[in-house]
């Protein structure tokens, strides 16, 4: 458990330290970023099935028309979380993105009630009540929606339900979904080289650590979680997951200077006790011991948030 405990917590560092990454690369645009970003990722992706020798396995499961589907649908989700993401670290909305991945898996308990059928216990429909007056607080506040937070939620929540729903291991269906995002990079980085503006050729100093570095800096913190999960609890993978966005609140905070006034202070407050109320209701679950699983429909909640595998900011 302990080599398990220090994975997590590398993903976790690593994921919580991407706005400083990303960052590097602050005067590139946001869709030049996520284009190099699916580039380099594929390549790592397939260099690591290649030594591994389990081509052979991504192409099995290409060959299953749901799983094949799915995972299309998973690619341009999360490519979609990719680029608000970027946008949002480059365009110093560090703080609302955080608050994003603070919420989801309040969105992912909610995905499980609409979507599968399942009934939450009354601490997690209180979790999901704080959660939601969060959002109209900080709407209230700020004058309009904060769409980063919402969106980047949504579609990671979204996301990890479609990973709920396929039986693979994820290392094979991240390389699925970056297949699905390469036709779309390769022409996009095309189109930029043929008229000068790929960003690799004029970039400069850490432009190319950020570029060049994007698909190792993606990929590692994905083995790690996948190495923890067979190791570590769920229930304490489910309280380490918060060190990332807790990290990206106190850089957007702290070293970039992002205002953070009195309205959403309270707005984060808001969800953090909504967070608390969840975690220690999950915590008090795994302690008894109990198995809440029960037919599809009717289906009572347990700890694990839907699909978490791990962010992938």
């Amino acid at each position: 458990m302990r080599r398990g405990l220090v994975l997590i917590v590398c993903a976790q560092i690593m994921w919580g330290l991407s706005p400083a990454f990303w960052r590097l690369g602050s005067d590139i645009a946001a869709l030049d970023l996520l284009g190099h970003r699916a580039l380099w990722a594929f390549v790592t992706v397939f260099v690591i099935h290649a030594i591994r020798g389990s081509l052979q396995a991504v192409r099995a499961a290409t060959r299953e028309p749901r799983t094949l589907l799915l995972e299309v649908f998973a690619g341009v989700i999360i490519g979609s979380n990719w680029l608000v993401w970027v946008w949002a670290v480059t365009n110093d909305r560090v703080v609302e993105g955080s608050l994003g991945y603070f919420i989801t898996p309040l969105v992912s308990v909610v995905l499980g009630v609409m979507v599968v059928g399942e009934r939450l216990r009354r601490a997690q429909w209180a979790a999901v009540a704080l959660g939601t007056a969060s959002v109209t607080w900080l709407t209230v506040d700020m004058g309009r929606l904060p769409w980063v937070s919402l969106f980047l939620a949504a579609t990671f929540g979204v996301y990890g339900l479609v990973k709920k729903m396929v039986d693979r291991p994820p290392l094979d269906m991240l390389a699925i979904e970056l297949t699905v995002m390469l036709p779309l990079a390769l022409v996009f980085l095309g189109t930029r080289l043929s008229g000068g503006d790929d960003a690799l050729v004029s970039a400069a100093g850490s432009e190319y650590v950020v570029l060049l570095g994007s698909g190792l800096f993606t990929v590692v913190p994905l083995l790690c979680f996948a190495g923890a999960v067979q190791r570590v609890p769920l229930s304490v993978i489910g309280v380490i997951q918060y060190l990332s966005p807790s990290t990206h609140f106190v850089l957007g905070v702290v070293a970039y200077d992002e205002p953070l006034g009195g309205g959403r202070l309270v707005g984060f407050l808001l969800v953090w006790l909504g967070l608390a109320v969840f975690t220690a209701d999950g915590l008090r679950v795994a302690r008894s011991g109990a198995h809440p699983d029960g037919p599809p429909r009717g289906q009572r909640i347990g700890w694990r948030p839907l699909g978490q595998r791990g962010q992938l900011g």
